[in-house]
């Protein structure tokens, strides 16, 4: 790998930034008219997967071209939880998902946010199989809750409602991953701290 200084100012850290800018379109789209609009639920949905898409692919354009930077690091995480999150919460605030889902959720993404940093001196943390799938069905849930399936109505009705309870089918599942998951990382974090004192000490 190259030691050279990496710029900044560079195209997966613009791609970054960009869902960061993001977020408050895709909130305003959602909540638009309490998230009962058609054309406003599909803007919503067209923002977060252009979002998902670029962040699928300024991560590879990092490792690709050796891109990687501290903002980066950084800002990636960031711009993740901050789009997931507000689709959590605004989905729950227009009554299309269950407040104890979103709170449970956030809790949880948000307190293993913490633990890395908690244990960051002692070791590094990296992301499971099961912290990878837990994203990749939350991603699809959501996704699906975002369309305006609810909304449909005449011969669409039963197909939307349909697909509506398939993508709860899929929230249920991510949420349990999520639960799994989130005590798999407490485990490993007190180990790591374990293992970090007992070197330090040794």
């Amino acid at each position: 790998m190259s030691d050279k200084q990496v710029s900044n100012w560079n195209v997966p850290n613009a791609l970054t930034t960009l869902r960061i800018v993001m977020v408050p379109f895709f909130a305003w789209a959602l909540l638009h008219d309490n998230g009962d609009s058609v054309g406003w639920r599909l803007v919503a949905w067209f923002l977060f997967g252009a979002a998902m898409i670029t962040d699928k692919i300024d991560g590879d354009l990092a490792r690709k071209h050796d891109l990687v930077t501290d903002f980066g690091k950084i800002a990636d995480p960031i711009a993740d939880k901050a789009l997931t999150g507000m689709a959590f919460v605004g989905l729950s605030i227009v009554g299309d998902l269950w407040w104890w889902v979103t709170i449970v959720v956030l809790v949880r993404e948000w307190g293993i946010t913490a633990l890395r940093f908690w244990v960051i001196r002692y070791g590094v943390m990296a992301a499971g199989r099961g912290g990878k799938l837990k994203t990749v069905l939350q991603t699809a849930a959501l996704s699906g809750l975002l369309l305006p399936l609810l909304l449909l109505e005449g011969a669409w009705e039963p197909v939307g409602r349909a697909l509506w309870w398939v993508a709860v089918v899929v929230m249920a599942a991510a949420v349990l991953l999520t639960v799994v998951t989130g005590a798999d990382y407490v485990v490993k974090a007190l180990a790591v701290r374990r293992e970090g004192r007992l070197r330090a000490s040794s």
